[in-house]
């Protein structure tokens, strides 16, 4: 069960990471404001640019690790909607802790454009979160299936 779980963690956070990612990188074309967390990461660390990047899917994985111990087997209904409820903690956190140390301000009140930026941090970790509960509730359903096989 650990190596199931050590797996759903790690696929399923870089996972639900990337996809938020892709959708942080076009939101400027969707009329919402520019928000490259792993550039604000790596100017708070004074680290390289792709430092801030590596940085950022740690802390996407990392919380998958929370979701799949802590959240997940505590609720029983549909994983994207377990994994959108779970995605509320992390935004809540990013906004009233994170985004304030790296100087973006409580709800992101030192942006350009402060609701624009907390609606588009909210999306993101909704769409993380509606990712990671489906991709490891699959991994998870794949992972137990194999493991039953003999020999394997």
């Amino acid at each position: 069960m650990i190596r199931s779980d050590i797996k759903s963690i790690a696929l399923g956070g870089l996972g639900a990471t990337f996809v938020m990612t892709l959708l942080m990188l076009i939101a400027p074309v969707m009329g919402m404001p520019k928000m490259w967390i792993g550039n604000m990461l790596a100017h708070f660390l004074r680290v390289p640019v792709y430092v801030g990047w590596i940085v950022h899917f740690i802390i996407g994985t990392l919380i998958a690790g929370n979701y799949v111990f802590l959240f997940s087997v505590r609720f029983h209904f549909a994983p994207a909607l377990k994994g959108l409820v779970f995605s509320l903690i992390p935004f809540l956190m990013a906004q009233t802790l994170i985004f304030p140390m790296m100087g973006a301000g409580f709800f992101s009140a030192r942006t350009p454009a402060p609701f624009l930026f907390a609606l588009g941090s909210l999306i993101g970790h909704l769409v993380y979160g509606a990712v990671l509960g489906y991709l490891v509730a699959e991994l998870r359903t794949t992972g137990s299936a194999t493991n039953e096989q003999p020999g394997l």
